[in-house]
């Protein structure tokens, strides 16, 4: 023990280190007591020991010192005063107990250890323990644990009294508490022993009855007795007992009531442990005054009622048929509900505890099904009759019709049928509804029924062609399809459409039909009762068998026909290609066209008529007249041999014969066109003139004109002398003594002519040039006194004498 100024010191070597020095020296505390403090600091080098001392905080008074070696870095200071601040200082000392360096740090002890006074427990997991207060503690820590080590805890609390939990029942513990400050905990107290209490029984409760509740618990170790007491919810009686069984049953109770029940476990120490309680509700009375109505609305059901039954929580409502519904009201509705089914209902009432017993039951009949199937009679036409079959537990039947107009009508019958008057053509929508108390059947099928279309009247009948009749009618209501049917004595012809009207083809010419018009629908079928009407058809077409003309001249045609027809008349048409047609007509098998024009080319087709119409035209026979003469002939000449013929076209001609006949010679061209050009005339003869006018086909036109009546010929031995007083003298030869010629020479610019008297042949003319060229034509005149034009013409030259003719000189024809 050594001490400074009397102060006993205490040294402790808690840790010896070997680590690197420092050139500096840190301290902090480590952990304190009420009445220690450990240090911790630094190693420094060259240090051989070193000293803790401790201080009153602002004093430089050591109270306390210890000593520790050059290895050792943590050490404790001891015989401190409980809840007292300190100044600490660690000094590092040399060889010769030197200071070589030092440093402070500032902390305080922990409070003073208390004193528990008791430990005591009332409930199987908590012990209470009272103790003293200690100066400047914040807080205590009580310690619990057990002798063997395996358990152990400490629980923080403000003060005394404090309570240690999480224990395990009728368990001993040894109990300590220790102060708490900023700076650290104080020593444990002094220990106490003490034992928790016995758990309470775990209870559980049921309601075997709506009057009876039956406890039951497990048995608790080390109990020799069990406490129980039953009260009823708001009242203030109980009735208390003790058992050393595990269960208790208190019978007599009230039906649907809350029953609350305690419960503990005595000790063998005769310690009584925890209570616990449990509530308990016995089952609910039957329900009563069960009422039953049958719905439909939304669904079809059963609506369930009942009183309220005490302390009942749920109701259940069984169907004999395994339906059930559920409510916490006084009402449900079973569904779905069949119809025509008779069934019963009961109720039970369901709580915490368990089922009532069920009510009794009451017994319902549904609604009826629906009447099916149903059907449509109509015996008599616009006389309905809507039937069905009985349906059981019905009373009554509602029938609504309604109509495709949207006309809706209802009947009410106790039998199996219901009569509604009936439309031709219209859609019938038809439900019959079965009634009963319990209400009306579901909707049943629903039957739509369409009655036979309206028969049609036939407005219009037309001929469409020779062997087709259009039947036009207005539509009628409710029919799809019209079947339009044609019978003779021979076939029937059948039109189907949907459309008014019908176009009956390829019917036989010139028989009479019965025509009926048969409308139909897809639903209701064909109306077979509309009436027929008759109808003829146009006559049939006849067949030309001849058309002959008297002589190629005619004007007039025999046309004749053969015919199947009875009773008509016929129109026979010659038409040309222009103008209008060529009638006649005859109720017989001929007829004479008369007045046909002449080189013209028809078709002649007869037409049969009757009060039913027109046949078809016949097939066309060809006619052709005979070919026209041309209104006009022109022969012209051209040369002395050679003439020019035209004329005007002939109506009916492709080609033509012109011919030029005398008895000195024939000429004669065969030509297309409307002249022709003919040679080897004999000059001065006349011709008979004559035209064929042929057409395609090869008839013949044979056209006489008037005479022609060729010129004179061009004289011969034209010869052109020198005459006296500059004068030519032209000469020439002819074969007609009767014939008159004009002589002219051109020259100079000047014609000089002469004309001698008939038979002479020689002409003189004057007032020649001399030195030029004279051209001399010499031509015979025809009757008028032109002259022919198609003479040759001689060229002669007129030298000079002097001022006088010289040598006339020819130099040929030109």
């Amino acid at each position: 023990m050594a001490g400074l100024g009397g102060i006993k010191g205490l040294v402790l070597l808690l840790g010896i280190v070997s680590q690197a020095s420092g050139s500096t020296i840190t301290v902090s505390i480590f952990t304190v007591t009420s009445k220690s403090t450990v240090l911790r600091w630094s190693k420094y080098e060259g240090a051989l020991s070193y000293k803790v001392t401790a201080s009153l905080r602002n004093t430089q008074v050591p109270v306390v010192f210890a000593s520790f070696g050059q290895n050792t870095i943590m050490g404790s200071v001891n015989s401190l005063n409980p809840n007292t601040a300190y100044t600490f200082r660690v000094e590092a000392l040399g060889s010769h107990m030197n200071m070589l360096t030092d440093a402070t740090v500032d902390g305080s002890t922990a409070p003073d250890v208390p004193t528990i006074v008791m430990a005591s427990s009332k409930e199987s997991q908590r012990i209470t323990v009272e103790f003293t207060s200690v100066s400047g503690a914040t807080s205590y820590i009580l310690r619990a644990e057990t002798n063997d080590g395996s358990f152990f805890s400490e629980i923080s609390v403000p003060g005394s009294p404090g309570t240690v939990t999480n224990l395990q029942p009728y368990t001993d513990y040894t109990l300590s508490v220790m102060s708490v400050n900023s700076a650290g905990r104080s020593q444990p107290s002094v220990s106490v022993e003490a034992k928790t209490v016995l758990p309470a029984p775990q209870l559980n409760t049921s309601s075997p009855s709506n009057s009876s509740i039956l406890v039951k618990w497990e048995p608790v170790n080390h109990a020799v007795l069990y406490s129980l007491s039953i009260i009823k919810d708001g009242s203030y009686s109980k009735i208390s007992l003790n058992t050393t069984e595990t269960q208790v049953h208190f019978p007599n109770l009230e039906a649907g009531t809350k029953y609350c029940i305690k419960g503990n476990a005595w000790s063998p120490e005769s310690i009584p442990g925890d209570d616990f309680t449990v509530c308990q509700i016995t089952r609910p009375p039957n329900p009563q005054s069960i009422e039953l109505l049958v719905t439909s609305i939304p669904d079809a059901g059963i609506v369930v009622s009942w009183d309220p039954a005490q302390g009942a929580e749920q109701y259940v409502a069984l169907s004999l048929t395994g339906q059930n519904c559920s409510s916490s009201t006084n009402s449900c509705t079973l569904i779905p509900l069949s119809c025509g089914e008779i069934n019963s209902v009961t109720v039970i009432a369901i709580n915490q505890a368990g089922n009532s017993a069920p009510s009794y039951p009451v017994q319902v009949i549904s609604f009826p099904c629906p009447p099916q199937p149903i059907w449509v009679e109509e015996l008599v036409p616009g006389n309905c009759s809507v039937k069905w079959s009985a349906v059981p537990h019905a009373e009554y039947y509602t029938t609504f019709i309604k109509s495709d107009d949207g006309i809706e009508g209802m009947c009410n019958s106790t039998e199996l049928y219901c009569q509604f008057h009936c439309h031709c053509g219209y859609s019938y929508i038809m439900s019959v509804f079965a009634h009963n108390h319990a209400g009306q059947s579901p909707p049943g099928p629903l039957l739509n029924h369409t009655t036979l279309p309206c028969c049609p009247a036939l407005t219009t009948v037309s001929a469409a062609s020779w062997e087709t009749l259009m039947m036009e009618w207005s539509p009628v209501r409710g029919a799809d399809l019209y079947e339009t049917r044609a019978v003779d004595a021979n076939e029937v012809i059948l039109c189907n459409d949907t459309a008014p009207r019908c176009a009956l083809s390829d019917l036989t010419c010139n028989s009479k039909y019965s025509v009926v018009i048969i409308p139909c629908n897809d639903v209701s079928g064909c109306n077979l009762t509309c009436s027929p009407q008759t109808h003829e058809t146009a006559p049939c077409m006849p067949k030309i068998t001849g058309v002959s003309q008297t002589n190629t001249s005619s004007s007039s045609v025999l046309v004749s026909w053969t015919s199947d027809n009875t009773a008509a008349n016929y129109t026979v048409s010659v038409i040309g290609t222009v103008g209008d047609p060529h009638k006649c007509h005859s109720n017989g098998s001929s007829c004479l066209v008369s007045n046909l024009p002449c080189g013209s080319v028809y078709e002649v087709s007869a037409i049969a008529s009757t009060s039913a119409g027109e046949s078809m035209p016949s097939y066309t026979f060809p006619l052709e007249t005979g070919t026209c003469c041309s209104d006009s002939l022109t022969v012209s000449q051209v040369t002395q041999a050679m003439t020019n013929v035209t004329w005007s076209p002939a109506n009916g001609a492709q080609t033509y014969i012109a011919s030029l006949s005398s008895p000195r010679g024939h000429a004669q061209c065969h030509t297309m066109e409307t002249e022709c050009v003919m040679g080897c005339i004999t000059c001065g003869t006349n011709y008979t003139v004559s035209l064929e006018a042929i057409s395609r086909t090869g008839h013949k036109a044979e056209c006489t004109y008037h005479g022609f009546s060729a010129s004179q010929c061009c004289p011969s031995g034209i010869r052109l002398y020198r005459g006296t007083n500059n004068t030519l003298i032209v000469r020439w030869r002819s074969s007609s003594a009767l014939t008159k010629y004009t002589a002219e020479v051109t020259g100079g610019a000047r014609t000089h002519a002469c004309s001698p008297e008939p038979g002479s042949y020689t002409c003189t003319v004057s007032e020649i040039v001399c030195g030029q060229v004279y051209s001399v034509v010499v031509a015979p005149l025809n009757s008028d006194g032109s002259k022919v034009q198609f003479c040759n013409s001689r060229l002669y030259s007129v030298t000079c004498v002097g001022s006088r003719v010289g040598m006339v000189l020819y130099q040929g024809k030109r």
